[in-house]
């Protein structure tokens, strides 16, 4: 059974009422979703209420998941949402990130990547691009996500979504002061 149709299975289980299949499934993609999240929000507090977010709304919606994609794509459909409504709150209420240093890195990540923040100057550099450009350098170059697969996430023409990751990047090029280099 192929990773997508097992995960197909458990979320029909969960349609009709199963937590236990919903926290099996929750468990696999819980990182990744962590992940996305704190890439794009810039912080790790918000991350996790943004990921804790997207499960509920997972979980709440499972009878609406019509198979149309796999698991994974709808539910960093509903994390990219949750996280913009998040970046739309906070432009409402600006506040202070907090000093990186009381941030800690998880302790419990299972991957090194995840574990590591980005350097600072690259976190401020991401920070700065429009959200558009900040999600698809998020999910092609930092999730690894195929552009097919990030513009589907996004709901996005393949084609837009090239051009988001390449003005994205000329941005964080142009932030970073490496012109020359894309």
């Amino acid at each position: 059974m192929t990773k997508a149709t097992e995960d197909a299975v458990l979320l029909a289980r969960v349609a009709d009422g199963d937590h236990e299949a919903f926290t099996e499934i929750m468990r696999t993609h819980e990182d990744r979703v962590f992940s996305v999240c704190l890439r794009i929000l810039g912080n790790r507090e918000r991350a996790l209420d943004a990921t804790q977010e997207t499960f509920l709304t997972a979980f709440r919606k499972a009878h609406q998941f019509e198979g149309k994609s796999t698991f994974g794509t709808w539910v960093y459909r509903i994390a990219v949402n949750t996280c913009f409504d998040q970046l739309r709150k906070q432009k409402r209420r600006p506040a202070e990130p907090m000093p990186e240093h009381l941030d800690p890195a998880d302790p419990t990540a299972h991957e090194t990547v995840e574990a590591a923040a980005l350097r600072p100057e690259i976190q401020k550099a991401l920070a700065s691009l429009p959200p558009e450009f900040r999600t698809a350098i998020v999910l092609s170059d930092i999730e690894g996500m195929s552009l097919p697969d990030a513009a589907q996430t996004l709901g996005v023409p393949v084609g837009t979504m090239k051009s988001r990751v390449f003005r994205g990047r000329r941005l964080l090029a142009n932030h970073l002061g490496n012109q020359n280099t894309i």
